[in-house]
């Protein structure tokens, strides 16, 4: 797989572009913006960073969608962000009518891309995408569960004192306050982080995951970029290297954990074909009931889609 397209020159899209050059996986990414000034900067900035940084990855950017023809993987992460007072679910109606439109200008140039969406609220921008593609679901999913994991491993290893690269976790349901943690699927190399941490504390820490984004909008007074855009890069290098690595992604289940037609984060395998497997988790009754009470939430915001 040689082209990346990245859409949306913000500052996700531009962290996604060249973290992804860093990386030296791909032979060229596009960055597309309606602002192509803006997306040309960016992209030459990154470019005259490649022989302090040492990689061949070559950028363009553009606000033409012909520059994006034949892309192999595309990662959206065009629509305003959220401001302070703002919920996800507040970005719908302009978010969903710019992920739709670019899903088809890209669709007019790229024959059978693999979409990841990024832009908010993220599971339904992720159906708004699958819908106005007309691809397969392998194809099109969001990014949103190797955030959130990564944000909870990161405060778990403040509080343990420990690298964060030992900490392996899952989260699963949807982006934001409904998403479900499940703690007995945390490890610390190797050992149960139930063994290293008080109940209150973990309990705590999950809760400061849940509403993780919307710490930063206030600390900052718009969206997280660093940790969301090498979340997305880190799921085209698992595609582009065939890496079979299992991550949390938002995708459509259709009667996986007995939930139809629905966009929610759960496990799966991702490959060069995209979503290789959903991995279905042995779920208790009271993590099966957290996820069916996430994944009614996002029902009712894809229905607010569906209306307008």
């Amino acid at each position: 797989m040689s082209k990346v397209t990245v859409v949306g020159a913000g500052n996700v899209g531009a962290t996604v572009a060249n973290v992804l050059a860093h990386k030296d996986i791909v032979k060229e990414v596009v960055l597309v913006d309606i602002v192509g000034d803006l997306a040309r900067g960016k992209a030459l900035d990154s470019w005259q960073q490649a022989p302090i940084d040492h990689y061949s990855t070559s950028l363009k950017g553009t606000s033409d969608y012909k520059d994006t023809a034949n892309s192999d993987i595309v990662v959206i992460t065009a629509g305003i962000p959220r401001k302070p007072g703002m919920s996800r679910d507040d970005l719908i109606s302009t978010n969903a009518n710019i992920v739709t439109s670019v899903v088809k200008s890209i669709m007019e140039h790229s024959k059978n891309p693999i979409i990841i969406v990024v832009s908010n609220p993220l599971d339904v921008m992720t159906y708004a995408a699958l819908k106005a593609s007309g691809l397969d679901r392998t194809r099109v999913f969001g990014m949103a569960g190797i955030l959130d994991t990564a944000r909870y491993r990161a405060f778990l290893a403040t509080e343990l004192n420990v690298s964060p690269k030992d900490i392996q976790a899952l989260l699963m349901g949807g982006h934001g306050d409904t998403m479900v943690p499940l703690p007995r699927y945390t490890t610390v190399a190797g050992i149960p982080v139930t063994e290293l941490i008080d109940g209150d504390k973990l309990n705590a820490i999950v809760e400061r995951t849940k509403v993780g984004g919307g710490e930063l909008v206030k600390l900052m007074g718009t969206s997280a970029w660093y940790a969301p855009g090498a979340a997305a890069a880190q799921m085209v290098e698992a595609i582009v290297k065939d890496e079979n690595r299992i991550f949390p992604v938002c995708a459509q289940l259709t009667g996986e954990y007995k939930l139809n037609n629905v966009f929610v984060g759960v496990p799966v395998k991702l490959s060069k074909k995209g979503i290789e497997q959903i991995i279905e988790l042995n779920l208790n009754n009271d993590e099966m009931g957290l996820l069916h009470a996430s994944a009614e939430h996002v029902r009712e915001v894809m229905e607010v889609f569906d209306k307008m």
